[in-house]
């Protein structure tokens, strides 16, 4: 965290008080070497973050291929993979320039992704009470939120409601890549009995790095898009928002909830 004096107003009362921030600094990854992408992130767990957005794009397809991730200086890290994960690195720059940058809309968007990850097959059974309680179970996995008010909040829970790990950013999509990259790196994958919280709204990215990790249930304290919702019915994903203690809206493929 950073702490930074500010000047505090509470109605018409003035004081000049400490004030803690969301760290935002860049990460370079590196792949084998050559750089690959800038993010901008919340420092800490930067091996995962690599992993899981290189997981996340299909440059790597299993565990195995991943051959290391090391953190080189403080903002950078170097993924090793092996040979039989050939990767275009000009062709992986441009998607991910056009992906950060210009957007991403429609139904091609949803078919190339499904390209690189078919939509699932596996069902998953879940009950309603477990869901939610999830909101109240990752309260306490977000400690720098409860300080800051400034970062984002993913979380990989079992069917049962069991947290695995929760990971945060002030980048939405970086605390999923954090999510994704621990769980490559545990030979967790795929995550096919698995539910993904995410503290804020749903979105198209956050859908498809859900199915890549092969996610069945995806939840959000928030709203999701548009193209989330069509992203989850050819995915055959469940997609439930506006997750909140004893209430919840389920958009795509409820038969997933008892």
């Amino acid at each position: 965290m950073i702490r930074r004096w500010i000047e505090r107003w509470i109605q018409g009362t003035r004081e000049t008080v400490l004030d803690e921030l969301a760290q935002e600094e860049p990460l370079e990854i590196r792949l084998g070497g050559e750089p690959v992408t800038v993010t901008m992130r919340t420092p800490g767990h930067d091996p995962e973050l690599a992993a899981g957005f290189l997981y996340s794009e299909g440059v790597i397809s299993r565990p195995e291929q991943l051959r290391f991730a090391r953190q080189e200086a403080p903002n950078v890290v170097n993924i090793g993979i092996s040979p039989d994960a050939p990767v275009d690195l000009s062709a992986l720059r441009r998607n991910v320039y056009t992906a950060s940058s210009c957007g991403i809309c429609g139904k091609t968007s949803i078919e190339s992704v499904h390209r690189h990850f078919p939509a699932l097959e596996a069902s998953l059974c879940v009950s309603a009470e477990v869901l939610l309680d999830l909101p109240r179970r990752i309260e306490s996995a977000q400690a720098a939120f409860a300080r800051t008010g400034g970062l984002h909040a993913a979380a990989l829970f079992t069917a049962d409601g069991e947290l695995l790990l929760a990971r945060e950013d002030v980048g939405r999509h970086n605390a999923v890549d954090k999510v994704l990259g621990r769980a490559l790196l545990n030979a967790w994958l795929p995550l096919e009995r698995h539910i993904l919280l995410v503290s804020g709204r749903a979105s198209f990215e956050i859908l498809q790095k859900a199915l890549a990790g092969r996610i069945p249930i995806v939840a959000a304290v928030s709203a999701p898009s548009s193209l989330a919702v069509d992203f989850a019915v050819e995915s055959q994903q469940t997609l439930i928002a506006f997750l909140r203690p004893g209430r919840m809206n389920i958009y795509t493929h409820p038969e997933r909830i008892r």
